[in-house]
């Protein structure tokens, strides 16, 4: 079982950075596969960002070159979010596979464990 506590969202304006962070309460680093969703009102969740037990990283098309998924040698996760858009505002959630290996598609269905989101509000 693992917990997650994912924080750091804030209102911010266009252009801005931000960056959210996900603890989980075992050692996680090269053990699971970890990733961070959102979800905007009426929106389906999307996988944004994830990374496997190997350190491959994967995003969607939407944040590449903006966004950045960071991992510390033992239990947290993180999101570095620079040049945001309105369009990026959502709720962020955390999340861990109880495995180590990441699936080519973010698939929010295959993923056990979920922080209690953190939300994001980027202005024009």
């Amino acid at each position: 079982q693992i917990t997650l506590a994912d924080f750091g969202g804030g209102s911010v304006q266009a252009g801005g950075s931000l960056r959210l962070s996900c603890r989980a309460s075992v050692f996680t680093f090269t053990r699971n596969c970890m990733a961070w969703f959102r979800q905007a009102p009426g929106k389906e969740r999307e996988g944004v960002a994830e990374v496997d037990g190997d350190g491959r990283i994967r995003y969607v098309d939407s944040v590449k070159g903006r966004f950045t998924i960071l991992q510390d040698n033992d239990r947290t996760v993180y999101l570095q979010m620079n040049t945001l858009k309105p369009e990026d505002t959502a709720m962020y959630y955390c999340a861990a596979r109880n495995i180590r290996v990441c699936n080519t598609e973010m698939f929010a269905g295959d993923f056990q464990y979920w922080g209690q989101g953190t939300q994001v509000t980027v202005s024009s």
